[in-house]
């Protein structure tokens, strides 16, 4: 399966949100900060137990637990604990948002986003960005992006919740015949692509639907849908797709690219590495892991410690990681 569940981040049993929210508090207090406490506390409760350590340190304390930690923390290193303090999908809006803010837009976080979540998660990701930041994300995407690519990212936001309803409903084999045969139809079979179908079929169906769909591609066209996207698209449309068919077939190994890609050449992506390890963390970051190590025979965490991360921001994530 492409979406198999293996955190590495699942919450502490007996957990106490009042005991924690007095250490963390403790922690920052007076002269100095007790990173170790702040990394130990945070990165070993899942991210409800420390939504539920926000509201009894600001019961207890009559203070905002994120403005405290801005305030004592600095550098990457208050990224990580910043974006593991926010509700997943607010985090993620937040994401979305400074990739499309100011000069060019950042499409490969776009893309790493929104062709890599389940339609469930889409849907919970389009009501809080509209919350957060008073207008739709369809509207604020269409502004900042064109053509085909636009026009697939719009259709996965706008059909999230018709979409998150039929991943409850299952696969339906006859439909995907269907599509498969579209597809076909759409690429292959003709002069020219049709982009529009492979777009309806990419950005509507689920992934376990997809799964089927591209079984019975493979079947009718006797390449694989990999193969059909490689040569009939190009650019931003042609990576969104890949984006979404490898995560069809692996999720995980999808990330794990991101993440080397985000740790190699010069300098690293912070920002990509941190989201990647921080949203992935109570999904399946132990399977991103395993298949790191299978692809590139380094285990992620010796990456992470060899490569240009320093101090408590490698220390952070090294703890989200988990056991080797």
């Amino acid at each position: 399966m492409s979406h198999a569940r293996s955190p590495t981040v699942v919450g502490v049993q007996n957990f106490n949100a009042h005991e924690d929210a007095v250490a963390l508090r403790e922690a920052m207090k007076g002269f100095g900060t007790d990173e170790e406490t702040i990394i130990q506390i945070l990165t070993s409760r899942s991210n409800a137990q420390r939504q539920a350590i926000s509201q009894a340190f600001t019961h207890e304390f009559g203070r905002d637990i994120i403005e405290d930690l801005k305030s004592e923390l600095g550098g990457h290193f208050e990224d990580v604990i910043v974006a593991l303090m926010l509700p997943p999908e607010e985090y993620l809006c937040k994401e979305l948002h400074h990739c499309m803010e100011g000069m060019g837009t950042d499409e490969h976080t776009l893309i790493e986003i929104l062709c890599t979540r389940t339609k469930k998660e889409i849907a919970a990701i389009v009501e809080a960005y509209e919350r957060l930041y008073n207008r739709p994300l369809a509207e604020h995407m269409c502004s900042e992006t064109s053509g085909d690519f636009r026009r697939l990212l719009t259709l996965i936001v706008t059909s999230a919740h018709q979409g998150a309803r039929d991943e409850e409903a299952g696969v339906d084999a006859g439909r995907a015949q269907e599509a498969a045969q579209a597809l076909y139809d759409a690429g292959e079979a003709k002069w020219g692509t049709d982009e529009e179908v492979f777009n309806k079929i990419l950005a509507h169906e689920s992934f376990a639907q997809l799964r089927q769909i591209f079984e019975e591609y493979k079947n009718i066209s006797g390449r694989t849908i990999e193969q059909a996207i490689k040569s009939e698209l190009d650019g931003e449309l042609k990576e969104a797709m890949s984006a979404i068919v490898e995560c069809v077939e692996s999720a995980a190994a999808w990330f794990a690219g991101r993440l080397r890609a985000a740790m190699q050449g010069l300098g690293t992506d912070d920002r990509t590495l941190i989201r990647i390890v921080v949203s992935r963390s109570e999904l399946d970051l132990g399977l991103i892991k395993a298949e790191y190590e299978r692809l590139y025979d380094k285990t992620l965490e010796s990456e992470i410690r060899q490569g240009e991360t320093s101090g408590d921001y490698k220390r952070a994530l090294v703890a989200i990681l988990g056991p080797a």
